[in-house]
């Protein structure tokens, strides 16, 4: 836990072709940490459109970020474009080496693996992803949040809230978690068992496995050029 006198900065990355909850999820979490002051960052100031066409606008360029403590790196279709984008990639390894915890989710752990800072580390992934972690190096590990040192991975969309939850205990201790989580009323209770793709009924999972499959032949595609560049062995 970090001394709580201490202010935090926390810094969001957003893109184009971003999935929404990945980012609004945990800053419903992440906004109402103690202390804190949190904002978000996109390659240039100009506004982006999430994957559905909603409009976010960046609070800054990320040149003009200063040194985060806290990096919150989302996923969605867009994030194939950032993992061959050196200016991205590079602003993403310079704020690691300074930040105190990095939080990936859904396919952000595909850009995080992309700029070269995932080997030998526990991560997860969306599931229709999963399979490419070992690409960039890393060690998957099939659970919905991973905590490996002062990085923090969530699995597919919804959970972000979990793992940014789990972020504020390692930062601020258990009771603030505990408090957002009241005020959220996260509780979930879903209607369905179809969460995961061993409790969705197989004509779902196959259903669904063919609506990503374009997108993930291409981001294995990317992924087998990001290995080359990393000097990776990808997985037979």
């Amino acid at each position: 836990m970090i001394d709580p006198n201490r202010h935090l900065n926390i810094g969001s990355l957003i893109f184009e072709g971003i999935d929404q909850i990945d980012l609004t999820g945990p800053f419903e979490v992440l906004a109402r940490i103690p202390n804190s002051t949190y904002r978000l960052y996109g390659k240039t100031g100009e506004m982006i459109r999430d994957l559905k066409g909603l409009r976010i606008t960046p609070d800054a360029a990320i040149a003009d970020a200063p040194q985060l403590d806290v990096l919150h790196i989302p996923g969605g279709f867009g994030q194939e474009a950032l993992m061959e984008d050196e200016d991205v990639l590079a602003w993403i390894r310079a704020q690691a080496a300074g930040v105190h915890s990095i939080f990936s989710v859904c396919t952000g752990a595909l850009v995080c693996g992309a700029a070269g800072l995932l080997k030998g580390r526990r991560a997860t992934t969306h599931w229709a992803s999963f399979h490419l972690l070992p690409y960039f190096g890393a060690i998957p590990v099939d659970q919905r949040v991973v905590v490996d040192g002062d990085w923090v991975f969530a699995a597919g969309v919804t959970a972000g809230i979990d793992g940014a939850l789990q972020l504020v205990a390692e930062l601020r201790g258990e009771a603030a978690a505990q408090g957002i989580q009241l005020y959220m009323a996260y509780a979930p209770e879903p209607p369905f068992n179809a969460g995961t793709p061993e409790t969705a009924p197989p004509a779902i999972l196959a259903q669904m496995q063919a609506l990503v499959a374009p997108v993930t032949v291409q981001r294995e595609a990317t992924a087998r050029r990001v290995a080359a560049r990393l000097g990776v062995t990808p997985p037979a």
